[in-house]
């Protein structure tokens, strides 16, 4: 199995979840969409799909 490089940004996944709990009605505030990007980024990291490496923005 080959590796591949993937970048997750959290903004994006909040983008995502907002789209899909609005388009099924719910709307969810900025805070809790933090939130549930928060806990997917982890849950990700916690199942191995993805290796959190800090970015140059972090130094």
């Amino acid at each position: 199995m080959r590796e591949i490089e993937v970048f997750i940004d959290t903004e994006e996944i909040a983008e995502f979840f907002f789209q899909e709990l609005v388009r099924r009605g719910y709307v969810p505030s900025e805070e809790e969409l933090e939130e549930i990007a928060d806990i997917t980024f982890e849950y990700l990291i916690e199942k191995c799909i993805i290796d959190e490496e800090p970015n140059d923005d972090d130094y």
